[in-house]
């Protein structure tokens, strides 16, 4: 899970922030959506964050909030920015963590990893084995890998197919 330690709410000018916001960080005052909406963003963000589900927002020595995570989107810099939801009590993650402590102690970088037992997912091979951090079992995507190389024929004709059918993507 990716923990995000913020710092008191200021303003930035929005014809230069990435996201176009005229402020970051938090304040007591703000709303879930204003805190969602300051912070998703600009983020330096390892491998590791493209494998997690959640993201939390701790200020204050307090978890502020719990976010399901769609996708990480770039930004300029080789920075990310969160798109997904907030989430609300009922939730898992949001009733384990929001209003507690940090799961994790502090650091000089305010993005910090920890593994949560909320932070699982299912095996991308299919196998229907839980998974705390990647997509796959060890060994598991080589299976996943091979299982549909065999679906089109051999090494070679995968290869064959791959090369015939893949369309390189264009740059935007």
């Amino acid at each position: 899970m990716i923990h995000i330690t913020l710092g008191r709410m200021r303003y930035v000018n929005p014809q230069e922030d990435q996201l176009g916001r005229d402020h970051v960080g938090w304040d007591p005052n703000m709303d879930d959506e204003a805190l969602f909406h300051a912070n998703r963003g600009c983020w330096v963000l390892g491998e590791r964050a493209e494998r997690e589900q959640y993201a939390l927002l701790s200020a204050e020595g307090e978890v502020r909030m719990a976010i399901e995570i769609d996708r990480l989107v770039p930004v300029a810099g080789g920075r990310k920015a969160i798109e997904g939801r907030f989430l609300k009590p009922g939730d898992a993650v949001y009733d384990a963590y929001v209003g507690g402590k940090p799961p994790v102690g502090s650091a000089r970088n305010p993005i910090t990893y920890f593994d949560s037992p909320h932070g699982t997912r299912m095996c991308h091979c299919g196998c229907g084995e839980p998974v705390a951090t990647g997509w796959f079992l060890i060994g598991h995507d080589q299976k996943a890998l091979h299982a549909r190389v065999a679906k089109v024929g051999t090494v070679r004709e995968f290869i064959d197919w791959f090369d015939n059918t893949y369309i390189e993507p264009t740059a935007e």
